[in-house]
């Protein structure tokens, strides 16, 4: 049994490591963002503040802990680039949202999930493939 367990962990090792510094920049986009939000702070800016301060973090781990690759400028611009294109999509899920009086943390929440996706896909198939 545990050597099943062993081969599941080795198989999808790359997921499991993805899925864990995902919940990491969730929290670190969250945390940032309700904190403007918290002090005033319009809830369009203090998300797109909070997007790049995660973006960083993201790069950062996605790069070494995920993907296991050296940093690189292409792969910095890539993934810059990328996700410069999920913001779109960030603050206009947020912004729709909010237009139909959804609580601000359960929108953030609710965009997050998309966005994570999507930021997967970009950097397994395209960022960082092997």
């Amino acid at each position: 049994m545990i050597k099943k367990i062993e081969r599941l962990f080795q198989k999808y090792a790359e997921l499991i490591r993805y899925g864990f510094w995902g919940v990491m920049t969730v929290i670190v986009n969250t945390a940032v963002y309700m904190g403007f939000s918290f002090f005033g702070m319009d809830d369009i800016w203090a998300n797109t503040i909070a997007f790049f301060l995660a973006v960083q973090f993201a790069y950062l781990t996605n790069t070494y802990f995920v993907f296991r690759q050296p940093f690189t400028r292409k792969n910095f611009l890539q993934f810059w680039g990328m996700r410069i294109g999920t913001i779109l999509i960030d603050n206009g899920g947020m912004w729709l949202l909010l237009s139909f009086s959804w609580n601000n943390l359960l929108a953030k929440c609710m965009v997050n999930a998309v966005v994570i996706l999507l930021n997967y896909l970009f950097s397994k198939f395209i960022i960082f493939k092997k």
